[in-house]
């Protein structure tokens, strides 16, 4: 009975710091939401949550840890995110796939447009990456689902791109060695239209978050969606097959 009753409260605690945990990145992100990436300050957060500095320390030691969490589960977010649409569209299909991560990206932007400011806007003044990159193995992930992209279309638009001069040293060696060992077949040449693949889809989501299309159109999603087949059309992917 002893040992259920210690086994119990074990587990109200754990809960306790489970909960505490989620609402303190929660409020974090919603201080950035409001004030910036430098309102993100853990007596801000205790201050909002009606805490003490001192018992928010107990959950994360400096404000720099915080931040690394919460890059990291944000990542972590938008890579399941697209990896999951990358794994239901058909295999054989260019078109398929690439539409579906490109529809997964902007959809989770749009669902979570503090997460992405955390990760593409303004970098936390003053914050510092622990070596190796606040969420090493979600960024290997994105990378490498970038690069699938120009897996997929390369069949369809190597002869579009057969003067590129681009070689592997053209390239940071920690992308040249993800990209080689996910895609041995793949040239440098796919690698730089991954980059710009990601260019065009990066852009388009990011002037929605930021507020910059809503007064030029009222229709973001066609505007997307016309990209979309322009840059298939640019693979030599006909939009529709």
């Amino acid at each position: 009975m002893e040992s259920a009753a210690r086994s119990n409260a074990r587990g109200r605690r754990e809960r306790l710091r489970a909960e505490t945990t989620a609402e303190i990145k929660r409020v974090a992100l919603e201080l950035m939401a409001s004030g910036g990436p430098d309102a993100i300050t853990l007596r801000a957060i205790a201050r909002e949550m009606g805490m003490t500095a001192n018992a928010i320390y107990g959950y994360f030691a400096t404000r720099d840890d915080l931040v690394t969490t919460l890059i990291n589960d944000v990542y972590t977010a938008l890579a399941d995110a697209v990896d999951a649409s990358w794994d239901t569209a058909p295999a054989n299909s260019p078109t398929e796939r690439i539409q579906a991560w490109a529809h997964a990206f902007r959809n989770w932007a749009l669902a979570h447009p503090e997460g992405f400011r955390l990760i593409y806007g303004d970098p936390v003044p003053g914050y510092r990456a622990p070596d190796g990159g606040a969420a090493p193995d979600a960024a290997r992930r994105v990378c490498t689902g970038l690069a699938g992209l120009a897996d997929a279309a390369w069949p369809h638009a190597e002869h579009l791109y057969a003067d590129s001069d681009f070689d592997w040293p053209d390239f940071a060696p920690g992308l040249a060695d993800k990209v080689r060992l996910a895609f041995p077949d793949l040239p440098p040449a796919a690698v730089a239209l991954a980059l710009r693949i990601w260019g065009r889809l990066h852009g388009l989501v990011s002037l929605e978050i930021y507020g910059h299309l809503h007064t030029q159109t009222t229709s973001p999603d066609k505007l997307f969606q016309e990209e979309l087949r322009a840059l298939l059309r640019s693979l030599g992917i006909a939009p529709g097959n």
